[in-house]
């Protein structure tokens, strides 16, 4: 009995270890599908490996894929400072490469938070009820506070990789940003409550405590190795607070999250890390 017990036990490792990286492969397919424009559709896990949700669609299940938020942040991070280093390497003057390196993080994502930020933005401008503010959010068209919200974003981001001077700098402060202004995410997701009853918000679901926790520490991990102490727990801190912020905002005036909010965290997040990391970096 104890021999085909011994004799089972490296299988079921196997088994158990083969499950464990299926499921973070799923997670961070499902991660870049959303997050970003990556043409990952070949990468997609096998059938098999989804048993019983290959139907859903990927914002149906993203909830499920909280933990791999921080490394779809880290792709996009990681291609901001390409771009910014090979602006320098072509003679590009600083300023000049750092706006070109937010705008490549923004094509990457297909301007999804930035579209957040700006119709947020825009149902804060908007007066009256909750029931009004919710209706300019999601309008198609973006108003004068989404475009006023759209060129502050850009523009504190530019000038703050551009005080960086350096493209190692520039690299882990981007990598720092993007990485920890997506950790938050699975936090506000958890912690707030839904505005509406339909839209991408609820689609996607709540993640669960661990997913959260898991999340939030692969995105101080990645932004130790990045930043180092003491300006990764220094940006942390911020992006917690920035998000917190912004969801009391939120709550207060719409009554919970939607899909913009969750744009508008990421970006006052990301602006937030940036902005700190240009003292603290040395």
């Amino acid at each position: 009995m104890s021999t085909s017990t011994e004799g089972k036990s490296p299988a079921r490792r196997g088994i158990g270890l083969s499950r464990f990286v299926t499921s973070w492969w799923r997670d961070l397919f499902l991660a870049l599908t959303f997050f970003t424009r990556l043409p990952v559709g070949s990468l997609a896990p096998a059938p098999e490996a989804t048993a019983g949700t290959e139907s859903a669609t990927p914002q149906a299940r993203l909830a499920e894929a909280a933990r791999a938020f921080p490394l779809a942040g880290l792709v996009v991070g990681l291609a901001g400072g390409l771009v910014y280093w090979i602006a320098v390497k072509l003679g590009l003057s600083g300023l000049l490469a750092a706006f070109l390196a937010v705008a490549a993080t923004a094509a990457l994502t297909g301007a999804l938070h930035e579209d957040g930020w700006a119709d947020f933005a825009d149902g804060l401008g908007c007066r009256g009820d909750r029931i009004r503010k919710l209706a300019a959010m999601k309008d198609s068209h973006i108003g004068s506070f989404g475009v006023l919200a759209l060129i502050f974003a850009t523009g504190v981001k530019t000038v703050a990789l551009a005080q960086l001077y350096t493209p190692d700098r520039v690299v882990t402060a981007l990598v720092a940003a993007h990485v920890l202004s997506r950790a938050v995410l699975p936090l506000a997701m958890r912690s707030l409550p839904l505005a509406t009853s339909q839209g991408l918000a609820v689609m996607a679901g709540r993640p669960s405590a661990q997913g959260v926790y898991v999340a939030l520490g692969i995105g101080f991990v990645i932004a130790f190795c990045a930043v180092f102490l003491p300006a990764a727990i220094v940006a942390l801190i911020v992006a917690v607070v920035a998000a917190a912020l912004v969801g009391a905002i939120a709550k207060r005036q719409f009554g919970g999250y939607t899909g913009d909010v969750l744009g508008a965290i990421e970006q006052v997040a990301e602006i937030a890390v940036l902005i700190n990391l240009v003292s603290l970096l040395p």
